[in-house]
């Protein structure tokens, strides 16, 4: 059958029609904002229940989405962390287990898998690993650490000093790129905030929110460390560790150091506050003993959640654009720290052990008409998971040889949760400085935490989450718990084989 030219070009309206039609049923690729923090502490956060303070942005985006009330990391450390974020590996298989080293960018990175699927990609802020990233449309990040007052930031052509608070500067330098964006694509974009990390300098306008508030004592505060020997030798404590001078601003040198690149309006205002107020109040206190660890408790929580409000009001002014600018509808927005913290738990500060505090880091996640208002997800996800996460939200395939699994499934409305994981397997690295933490390896399951710690030190911990929530009783040995132990010995090992963790498994397999 002859059909003419007139019928063949009504042929190919029809199917271009068609074909149209279909591609405007396809569902439209979501934008992405990771708003990403340096040592924050979920329980430093009200949607976690805190209440002594509020974080209502952070709150926000948890009513209006889903909370995470058990997310861990594998290595509880700032560069390896986000190493994890961006391979979605753990630390052995992504070549970074340490902090202050250089990152491998030239591996596979899920924000170029990203590009290659037609996102525009933007990493803001502080990155901390060591080299320049890659994989990214944009970047400008922080030197290393970063610093709190006039920061320099690094481009791809330039570093610059930029005048005024590093968290009101990133947040100004991540809108500034959105408004800026090519709005053809969407886009997925880092926020790196150096907020809450030590030493913990706050806003000008935040000097003194909290000094009205004298915070309790944490039940773990006056911790003995009995038959735990890590815990003994480690040094983190506010106690010892924490240093008044540097650390509580107590008579500091406003002319050096961290305060050497301050206007003299900052330094002005900062050092008639820490001086004037801070250092006067401990002169006349004349603190010794236990009642001096008090006072360095309290000044020490005072610094950190003062610095913890300029973040979470910053986080406020993504929230009103995304409204404003009606791109809300169809953003994810998450907020996680790089790792949880401690805030006075066992007497410390730092992070860095498998144990709660610092295992555990606060995540929440916003996706209207996705993930139901109010979500609450009890099992146990991952930073391994982040990274095909987000692929996964983007309609990319996350490729095989990343470790962790799209958690979706636990905060869609009838996602299949029966063969989510049960166990996660840790492993830190850094040993002796800072802070003197042994290395160690070990598994967390919604009721035990097992634990081996090795070089110097050689010793099995165990904990009963249930009975034990504070983690002080170790009943690794105790009569009874010989069946219990052995099983989550023997699920360590499979984890650790499932994982290609050969040097831990050396370990394990020579008790």
């Amino acid at each position: 059958m002859k059909i003419s030219a007139g019928g063949l070009k009504k042929i190919w309206v029809l199917l271009l029609l068609l074909a149209a039609g279909s591609y405007a049923q396809q569902p439209k690729r979501p934008n992405i904002i990771f708003i990403f923090s340096d040592d924050h502490a979920y329980q430093a956060i009200s949607a976690y229940g805190n209440k002594q303070v509020q974080t209502p942005n952070i709150d926000r985006i948890a009513k209006q989405g889903a909370r995470f009330n058990n997310a861990l990391v594998t290595n509880s450390i700032c560069g390896p962390s986000r190493a994890t974020l961006l391979t979605g590996k753990y630390s052995h298989i992504n070549g970074y287990p340490l902090n202050e080293q250089r990152f491998d960018v030239n591996q596979q990175l899920f924000p170029a898998l990203l590009q290659q699927h037609g996102y525009q990609t933007a990493w803001i802020g502080k990155w901390h690993l060591g080299n320049l990233p890659k994989g990214f449309d944009f970047w400008r990040i922080l030197n290393g650490q970063g610093q709190y007052y006039n920061p320099d930031f690094i481009g791809p052509k330039d570093t610059v000093r930029i005048e005024g608070y590093v968290t009101n500067l990133i947040t100004g330098m991540s809108l500034n790129w959105l408004k800026n964006r090519d709005t053809s694509k969407p886009f997925f974009l880092v926020v790196g905030e150096k907020a809450t990390h030590r030493e913990w300098l706050p806003d000008l306008q935040d000097l003194g929110a909290y000094d009205h508030i004298t915070f309790p004592l944490p039940p773990t505060f006056r911790d003995n460390y009995r038959n735990r020997e890590a815990a003994q030798n480690q040094d983190m404590t506010i106690d010892k560790t924490m240093r008044l001078k540097e650390d509580l601003k107590v008579h500091a040198n406003y002319e050096k150091g961290i305060y050497g690149r301050f206007t003299p309006e900052q330094r002005r205002v900062f050092e008639n506050y820490y001086e004037n107020k801070v250092s006067k109040e401990f002169d006349e206190k004349k603190l010794t003993g236990e009642a001096l660890v008090e006072w360095k408790y309290q000044r020490y929580l005072r610094d950190y959640l003062s610095t913890a409000r300029s973040l979470d009001r910053n986080i406020g002014e993504i929230l009103a654009y995304l409204d404003k600018n009606g791109l809300a509808e169809n953003t994810v927005l998450i907020y996680a720290s790089d790792q949880g913290f401690y805030m006075g738990e066992h007497g410390w500060f730092d992070k860095r052990f498998i144990y709660e505090e610092s295992l555990k880091t606060p995540f929440v996640i916003r996706y209207p008409g996705v993930i139901k208002p109010g979500t609450q997800v009890n099992e146990l996800m991952a930073n391994i998971d982040w990274a095909p996460t987000i692929l996964d939200l983007a309609g990319v395939k996350p490729p095989a040889d990343i470790q962790g699994t799209s958690f979706l499934p636990l905060v869609k409305p009838g996602g299949d949760k029966k063969n989510w994981r049960k166990e996660v397997y840790y492993h830190y690295y850094e040993f002796p400085q800072p802070h003197h933490v042994y290395p160690h390896f070990g598994i967390r399951t919604a009721q035990y935490t097992l634990v081996r710690f090795y070089n110097p030190g050689k010793s099995w911990e165990l904990y009963d989450l249930k009975k034990d929530p504070h983690q002080v009783n170790n009943i690794y040995g105790q009569k009874g718990m010989e069946k219990t132990t052995a099983a989550l010995k023997e699920k360590l090992k499979q984890l650790m084989i499932q994982y290609k963790d050969t040097a831990a498994l050396k370990i394990l397999e020579a008790e």
